[in-house]
């Protein structure tokens, strides 16, 4: 599996199953649709400054993570173990399974719903997919909205599927 720079968020628990079956794409950008910070990493480590911008105060009591975050330059960190279960769902549902932290990878892309993705985000995407279909018994590769319709836009109308794994990504949905 490719390195990934570290940063240990608390923010995990173990796995009831172990049974990683699902991919789940997901954008944050903090404070809303603003690139370029660690504020992000802060907030998945629980040490963002809630005084540094009106919106932090919105969310200072959630405690989430996501085993991977892809900044806008492609720089790839690793936040939760991928056989840890990540805290990036939250209520959801897919293909009759509730819960969907239990058996999903969560990858984060630094974004906005309605902003491009850089380039090097969709190639870096592509490479960690690759690795981790390779690992695990992937069934599912979903947005953060196809698994939580009612509360998530995430990764949004921005994000083009057909420029994953070569247009291949519907076999994995």
């Amino acid at each position: 599996m490719q390195e990934f720079k570290i940063k240990n968020s608390p923010n995990f628990s173990t796995r009831e199953n172990g049974k990683i079956s699902m991919i789940v794409i997901h954008s944050i950008s903090l404070p809303p649709s603003k690139f370029g910070d660690n504020y992000i990493e802060d907030f998945f480590l629980n040490r963002l400054d809630c005084d540094k911008h009106p919106y932090f105060k919105t969310i200072k009591n959630l405690k989430v993570s996501a085993h991977l975050l892809i900044k806008r330059n492609g720089e790839t960190i690793q936040f939760v173990d991928f056989d840890k279960k990540a805290w990036h769902a939250g209520k959801s549902f897919y293909s009759g399974l509730d819960n969907c932290n239990e058996f999903s990878i969560g990858i984060e892309l630094e974004g906005a719903d309605n902003i491009q993705y850089t380039e090097e985000q969709y190639s870096q995407l592509d490479e960690i997919l690759v690795l981790l279909i390779k690992k695990y018994p992937i069934k599912y590769i979903v947005g953060h909205n196809e698994i939580a319709p009612a509360r998530k836009t995430d990764p949004g109308t921005a994000f083009k599927w057909s420029k994953l794994l070569q247009g291949k990504i519907n076999e994995y949905k």
